[in-house]
């Protein structure tokens, strides 16, 4: 039995997210690795992934840590920088599954003012046929009420749901609910497992 539809994560799935490797390249190594010992950037994040405003909140914080404020307020002033490069790969799995007619939703931490502001850099974000946005939906992943929230909302069962994502714990609370799940490490990889589910040629997956 086929799975009736794809759910992706964004970060590191389809789009790079490594804010560390951002700021060792912009302000070295040293200066970043006392940064983030300072200031809770990723808690910062978590808050704007949970529904908080995408830019007040981070100027906030720079105000709340002046010693550091220019170095925070780049995680605003250069957000694309910090998704970045994208994997396309990855994009390219995401059309050839919408060229077969299977569904394709996103399943993502990322807050909505956020996510608004990057469609306009991020074209893939417009091809999901439902997107499941953590900012939107008041809750983050990995709690279990995201994906019962998804299963409500879609009307598909568990068991019909292949998701993947890159992070251990959210792929386990998937994997609880009876989600197929996929730990993504690479766009091959995922690849792979789209042509083992019968949802894609080796031809069609660029295998």
């Amino acid at each position: 039995m086929r799975p009736e539809a794809v759910i992706f994560d964004i970060g590191n799935v389809l789009t790079r997210w490594q804010p560390e490797a951002f700021y060792d390249r912009v302000i070295g190594a040293d200066r970043r690795q006392r940064l983030f010992a300072e200031v809770d950037l990723h808690g910062m994040n978590e808050i704007v992934d949970a529904g908080g405003l995408f830019r007040e909140t981070i100027y906030d914080w720079a105000e709340a840590h002046p010693g550091w404020a220019p170095e925070i307020r780049m995680w605003y002033d250069r957000w694309i920088e910090l998704a970045s490069p994208r994997i396309e790969g990855s994009i390219a799995l995401l059309r050839a599954l919408k060229a077969k007619g299977v569904p394709v939703f996103n399943l993502t931490n990322f807050g909505s003012h956020s996510y608004e502001e990057a469609r306009d850099k991020l074209d893939f974000l417009s091809e999901f046929d439902r997107e499941y946005v953590s900012g939107r939906m008041g809750i983050t992943k990995p709690d279990p009420g995201i994906f019962a929230m998804v299963e409500a909302d879609c009307g598909i069962t568990p068991e019909r749901l292949l998701f993947t994502d890159d992070k251990a714990d959210n792929i386990t609370a998937a994997a609880r609910r009876g989600w197929r799940t996929h730990q993504f490490e690479s766009w091959e990889g995922w690849a792979a497992r789209l042509v083992a589910e019968e949802l894609l040629s080796k031809q069609e997956a660029g295998l």
